[in-house]
């Protein structure tokens, strides 16, 4: 269950800013005019993002067409600086991390994740497939017997129509 609920928060994640915050647009488009020390001065400045040092990032992640650089902690808090002008556009927490640790089972540990979310995921997909299997074989059966029935329907008339066309004794 907990995957599969946490796999639907994942699709949903860019329907709503709750789960994953969206990108706010910068100022323009293009090649960043600030350094990344500068950007990073700017998130910084963020007060519930709680950034100090670089050890307190987990990504760094730039969208040269939005003109945004989004500074993600470790502690799951994004800043989103603008590349051109250093301006914090957004400061938010992100769950999505957070489900996609619980999806595929390293909030745990990796141990849990190989041993016991890999074995779930693959039982999952076999239960799946023989779920789809078992759906579609009435409609495969129903099928061949309306082909059976058409084949016996047709040798039944042409022996019909031979027997017919023979002169009587």
């Amino acid at each position: 269950m907990l995957m599969i609920g946490a796999g639907i928060f994942l699709m949903l994640k860019k329907e709503f800013d709750w789960i994953q915050p969206s990108t706010i647009g910068g100022s323009e488009a293009g090649v960043p005019t600030l350094s990344v020390e500068q950007l990073f001065e700017a998130a910084k400045l963020a007060p519930d993002a709680n950034f100090k040092t670089w050890d307190d990032l987990d990504r760094l992640d730039f969208k040269i067409g939005k003109g945004v650089a989004k500074f993600v902690g470790i502690n799951n808090w994004e800043v989103q600086v603008d590349t051109h002008t250093g301006d914090v556009l957004q400061v938010s927490f992100r769950r999505s991390d957070i489900i996609e640790s619980l999806h595929d089972g390293s909030f745990f540990s990796d141990g849990v994740k190989l041993y016991l979310f890999l074995p779930a995921g693959i039982g999952l997909f076999l239960l799946w497939c023989t779920g789809l299997y078992l759906f579609f074989l009435p409609h495969l059966k129903n099928r061949q017997k309306k082909q059976k029935k058409k084949k016996l329907a047709k040798t039944a008339g042409s022996q019909s129509v031979k027997g017919a066309q023979q002169p009587a004794e």
